[in-house]
């Protein structure tokens, strides 16, 4: 024995003796529930994780849950653990649930009316019906057990998986309900006020995704009714509309395009009203009347609103079978009569976070690889969501795409970040992807592509807003072109445009059998309420004559014309604009400084300043723009719209027209057929001379122009300079305490759930301690409790009759006391003799 210690009973005699150790060795559980043949039919498995402070909520939650109150239900508690302290966690909660308790292993079959702890240092997941568990390392990064164990819950029971977020710090658990949302699941947080840590439940509360924020207390009522069918999961909740609630619809949309500029009138109305559902519960109100008056008062409602509408649940190969079937399809088919000029074109539409854009640029990665050769790839990944696009760009996602990305992928296009705590995509698949905040509906296509990746977009639109979009997509398409669709997806009505590829997998081509004319696209015009007015069809051969001799003059001598605003935006064209813009590469450019070729570029800009500084016509002959190779003459004239043309919102328009100067040549020298020579020398030299007062004034502003740009470029540039160096020290900064914030955060819910097992640890072992002096007390036996040394640790009621001992003599050498014993003083030496032989000595003496 590493310490020994003496025991000293007053009785008929004295006994001295030490006590060994007991050892108790508790069988587990598991061996009666793992057999595979006992899995019962299908039932709900219920997720609950917490962080720090989850035991008191615990308690609170299987208080109330037992055999007969939890129908078909299994429980798979997921909490942050110490990763090197044995976990109390199972034995604490087995004290107050009345159900069976047990520590996760890895391949046990879940059992409902059981209850599943995680072990430390691992993550848990659950597929086929088994729960497994994966070791974590120190290399793992950032852990969130919580978002694991939701994600591979909502994969496995979809609409019968049930996700409860407890106490805790951080987010975990945030994209884990997504999921199960996404799926059809059930959602419950606890709410904040009851909560030690409301880190956890607000981040929650703030994605909208979940279905009641109640106490623990009250968590058990409601799963029970979720289970027994009383009340329905608000993912499949119905519409029931009337004039009112149409007219709150009305008065929503407007909000939100004029907040946002993005217009939801033609999305569903079933899914609008889950979303509005969701804000709804966060603001704790029951009538969308209340809830559109909170609208109307707070715009950083209709902010969250318009965040919760953007459904942006995605994973990298979400559907592995489907992207397989892509790289095999789709994916070499892409390259086939592509030189080194003729660049493969992609569209992502509704990217969200970059994982399926990123997915894609993998595999015509892989496909170069295999052909042994490289290409122009351009990628476009579009969202309407501003800070999706901020984070597609970025590149780098947390440790758990690791379980969507094969092993493989994972090494060769993605790099692990120095904290460890996330991966990076690398620079070659990086800069394949062109990411950009644009609204599919409102924003003019990209064109000449050669395959569209639009998933999961059009299930939320109604029926004649995803027949626009498939006809944008047949434009937007090369002859041949692909499109792919999610798999709940399909074009049914537009089989004119398209032929089905594969229609398991919703992969279709491009149709060009079909006489259909390829009209230039036209942005629709909004109306004040949002919607959209289609062009007017053109006029029957028997309308009016001079509307019609209106349209005969404009197309045959109406020059190209362009309507803009001050800075250079388009907003009307007129004309075949090809000669004199460039067609849009990259980003979607809707500004004609931004397209005008060369030659013709620094004129422009030079015009539209005066013409916008001055409010004057302004008139450039003669200006060289490179077309096709070779150099054209060009008459460029800028022109202040009047006053009665004046945009709706106030800002002043300006008409830019391009016109060759060979036509215009021709045609005065056409009208001048019948003058005389002396006429014609004369206006001549009238001309040269306007030309040259035009060239000097053209070359002064020039200069000036040039002088002021060179001025302003070194005062940016000094600016940028030192924005840029004060943005990367803010940046280090910030990574700096974002990595000490969960280190410390980490190691807080380390001690915390640590502190908490020893607590209760604490409280067993008083309780015990109160047990056994209870119990010696109760015997009627003197007995004294001294170390090796000799020095009393306890002792009994009974023992203060035979030797003269008060409660502060605990702590003092047994020598230091007076006995009451006769003829007898070697208490001492066979107290030692004891000690040191471990033998015991029963002694006869008297008391008095």
């Amino acid at each position: 024995m590493g310490r020994r210690s003496g025991v000293f009973r007053a009785s008929a005699f004295f006994r001295f003796n030490t006590v060994p150790p007991v050892n108790r060795e508790k069988t587990s559980p598991y061996d009666q529930i793992t057999s595979r043949d006992e899995v019962t039919s299908p039932f709900y498995v219920v997720g609950i994780g917490a962080s720090a402070g989850g035991l008191a909520a615990f308690e609170a939650f299987f208080s109330g849950v037992s055999k007969g109150t939890s129908p078909g239900m299994a429980f798979v508690l997921v909490q942050h653990l110490a990763p090197n302290h044995k976990s109390l966690l199972a034995e604490i909660v087995g004290r107050y649930a009345n159900l069976p308790v047990f520590e996760a292993t890895d391949g046990v079959v879940v059992k409902q009316n059981c209850v599943y702890v995680i072990p430390p240092n691992h993550n848990i997941a659950i597929q086929n019906g088994a729960l497994h568990l994966l070791e974590l390392s120190p290399h793992n990064g950032q852990h969130l057990p919580i978002d694991y164990f939701f994600q591979s819950l909502a994969q496995e029971l979809r609409e019968r998986s049930i996700g409860i977020v407890l106490s805790g710090t951080g987010s975990d658990g945030t994209r884990g309900v997504s999921a199960i949302k996404e799926e059809g699941g059930f959602v419950i947080v606890q709410s904040p006020e009851t909560t030690d840590f409301d880190g956890m439940p607000n981040s929650v509360i703030v994605s909208g995704n979940m279905d009641y924020i109640l106490p623990p207390a009250y968590m058990v009522g409601k799963l029970i009714e979720y289970a027994t069918g009383k009340i329905q999961n608000m993912a499949g909740s119905s519409l029931h509309t009337d004039e009112r609630t149409e007219q709150l619809f009305e008065t929503i949309f407007a909000l939100l395009l004029v907040r946002t500029g993005h217009d939801f009138s033609h999305f569903k109305k079933s899914t609008i009203l889950r979303r509005l559902k969701r804000r709804m519960t966060v603001h704790h109100v029951k009538n969308m009347n209340d809830y559109v008056h909170i609208l109307q008062q707070a715009s950083v409602e209709v902010d969250a609103l318009f965040d919760d509408l953007l459904i942006g649940v995605t994973t990298f190969f979400r559907d592995p079978a489907v992207f397989e079937q892509l790289a095999v399809d789709v994916i070499p088919s892409l390259f086939i009569g592509k030189g080194a000029e003729s660049p493969v074109r992609v569209w992502v539409t509704a990217c969200s976070t970059g994982e399926e854009a990123y997915s894609i640029a993998i595999l015509l990665q892989e496909q170069m690889d295999a052909l042994k050769q490289n290409y122009k790839v351009h990628l476009f990944a579009t969202d309407i969501n501003s800070r999706s696009i901020e984070t597609a760009r970025k590149g780098i996602y947390s440790t758990t795409i690791a379980k969507d990305v094969s092993p493989e992928r994972l090494a060769k296009y993605f790099s692990r970040e120095s904290d460890g705590k996330g991966f990076r995509l690398t620079k070659n698949i990086r800069d394949m992807v062109i990411f950009s905040t644009h609204d599919v509906i409102r924003d003019p296509p990209f064109s000449k592509l050669d395959l569209i990746s639009c998933r999961n977009l059009l299930i939320y639109m109604e029926e004649n807003l995803q027949q626009k979009l498939i006809s944008i997509f047949h434009y937007a398409l090369n002859p041949g072109g692909m499109l792919f669709l999610g798999r709940a997806e399909s074009i049914t009505d537009s089989l004119n445009l398209f032929h089905t590829i594969d229609s398991k997998n919703k992969i279709y081509q491009r149709d060009d059998t079909i006489g259909v004319h390829r009209m230039a696209y036209r942005k629709p015009a909004l109306t004040s309420a949002g919607h959209t007015v289609e062009p007017r069809s053109p006029l029957p051969s028997h309308h009016m004559p001079r509307e019609l001799i209106e349209r005969i003059l404009l197309q045959k001598y109406a020059p190209v014309s362009l309507l803009v605003n001050s800075v250079g935006d388009i907003i009307y064209v007129y004309g075949h604009t090809s000669r004199f813009l460039e067609s849009a590469s990259g980003d979607s450019q809707n500004n004609i400084l931004k397209r005008a070729r060369d030659g013709l570029s620094s004129g422009l800009t030079a015009a539209l300043h005066r013409a916008v500084l001055n409010n004057e016509t302004v008139f450039l002959p003669g200006l060289r723009v490179k077309i096709n190779g070779d150099f054209t003459t060009v008459n460029l004239t800028v022109e202040p719209v009047s006053a009665n043309y004046d945009s709706s919102d106030g800002s002043c328009q300006y008409l830019v027209v391009l016109e060759d100067a060979t036509s215009l040549e021709q045609r005065c020298l056409h009208e001048q057929g019948s003058t005389g020579p002396d006429e014609v020398s004369g206006t001549a030299d009238s001309k040269i001379s306007v030309l040259t007062q035009e060239l000097l004034a053209k070359e002064k502003f020039l200069f000036t122009t040039n002088i002021e740009l060179a001025n302003s470029n070194e005062n940016l540039k000094s600016v940028n300079e030192e924005l840029q160096s004060l943005n990367e020290e803010l940046q280090s900064s910030n990574e700096e305490l974002d990595t000490s914030k969960e280190e410390l955060q980490s190691v807080n819910e380390e001690l915390y759930s640590v502190n908490a097992e020893l607590h209760t640890k604490v409280i067993d072992l008083s309780q015990a301690n109160n047990d056994m002096n209870n119990l010696l007390a109760g015997t009627g036996v003197g007995t004294v409790f001294v170390n090796k040394k000799l020095v009393i640790q306890r002792f009994t009621p009974a023992a203060c009759n035979v030797i003269n001992l008060i409660d502060t003599d605990v702590g003092r050498p047994l020598e230091h006391t007076v006995t009451n014993l006769i003829d007898y003083s070697r208490l001492i030496e066979d107290a030692q003799e004891v000690l040191d032989t471990l033998v015991v000595k029963n002694i006869e003496v008297k008391a008095k």
